[in-house]
């Protein structure tokens, strides 16, 4: 992890095991609300300020819409938004992009809809609140009481019941009287569920120059430059690699023509690529192969049982979920039309 902001592919699995959230070093957390004015636009909300919010507990997460890690804590905030909502609750969700797809605020208002994402969006892409926060990562939760004061903050995934303690106690501190203090009831959807521990042994994967590690194609890989790629004789767990056509670019590698393929040797019970076309309204249809067959039983949601599947839009697209036992295997997408680009290989 790095101050840039990496995702906490394994964070999660701290906090479960330490049973509570937990801090991570780094400046002071702010101690009152910070400045909200560097969104540039607000979707469910007209635009909020800290003292607008004076007199309710605010809930601040900051997110981005491929992050498989905070879409595992998106059932605890949809619940959390309803059950306090009338209680005085605000939670703001903060929308701070890692890649450039995830600056279209088309492509933000897109998402927040298909996930379930009603309360209040700062679309953060110039990252000024992330900065008055001094944040680093995705996903972030900060809790303020109702004089604005800092009272919670924890990173990554997990301690999700000690953070709506933390909740209720801030509401009953302002005043709310008999307050349901049993957890709230989720309601979890299928790229919601939380990875399983036991079985994962893959991390996060960047494909692009700039963060890509463990790529073996023979000769490496070349910046911005059109080339055929191959496959090497073997590929050892947690390596990757491309075959065929491909522009591997800072963020990410593109298809350049039918036919490229990429490869990683996982141990996971999930597979997700975070992907997106070259070309707005020019899908890119790919099949996916586990040990050279169709997933069959061990498709994702958004592939079928013989591996077919679609890039539409930016997101994370689920490829790959494994029953019980998780062994070691080989995951391959051959694209099928030109103009994929593949961000990010992560797992659950």
């Amino acid at each position: 992890m790095n101050a840039t902001g990496l995702r906490l592919a394994f964070a999660g699995l701290l906090a479960i095991a330490a049973g509570a959230a937990f801090q991570i070093w780094g400046k002071p957390p702010p101690a009152a609300f910070p400045p909200l004015t560097g969104a540039t636009e607000w979707l469910n909300s007209p635009p909020l300020t800290p003292a607008a919010l004076r007199g309710k507990v605010v809930l601040a997460d900051f997110w981005t819409f491929t992050c498989v890690n905070w879409m595992r804590t998106l059932p605890y905030l949809r619940v959390w938004a309803a059950k306090y909502k009338d209680k005085g609750l605000v939670i703001i969700g903060v929308h701070t992009p890692e890649f450039r797809i995830e600056k279209n605020v088309d492509d933000v208002r897109r998402s927040a809809k298909e996930l379930g994402v009603d309360f209040p969006i700062a679309i953060d892409s110039d990252y000024g609140i992330w900065r008055a926060f001094d944040n680093h990562y995705w996903p972030a939760l900060y809790v303020f009481d109702a004089e604005g004061h800092l009272r919670h903050r924890q990173f990554g995934e997990g301690g999700y019941e000690h953070a709506e303690q933390i909740i209720q106690q801030l509401l009953e501190e302002a005043g709310v009287r008999d307050l349901d203090r049993r957890p709230a009831m989720l309601e979890v959807r299928a790229l919601e569920e939380p990875s399983d521990a036991l079985a994962l042994s893959s991390p996060e994967t960047y494909a692009g120059h700039d963060r890509a590690e463990r790529f073996v194609s023979p000769g490496g890989a070349r910046r911005d430059e059109r080339r055929l790629y191959e496959f090497p004789a073997k590929i050892a767990l947690n390596d990757w690699a491309l075959s065929g056509p491909w522009t591997v670019g800072g963020e990410a590698a593109v298809s350049a023509d039918r036919g490229g393929r990429i490869a990683y040797r996982f141990h996971a019970r999930d597979v997700n690529l975070v992907m997106a076309p070259s070309t707005r309204n020019a899908p890119v249809r790919f099949r996916v192969l586990i040990d050279g067959q169709p997933p069959r039983a061990a498709h994702g949601v958004d592939i079928d049982a013989e591996g077919m599947g679609t890039v539409r839009e930016p997101r994370l697209y689920q490829l790959v979920r494994q029953r019980q036992p998780v062994v070691d295997r080989r995951f391959e997408v051959e694209f099928l039309d030109p103009g994929a680009q593949v961000f990010s290989f992560t797992f659950g």
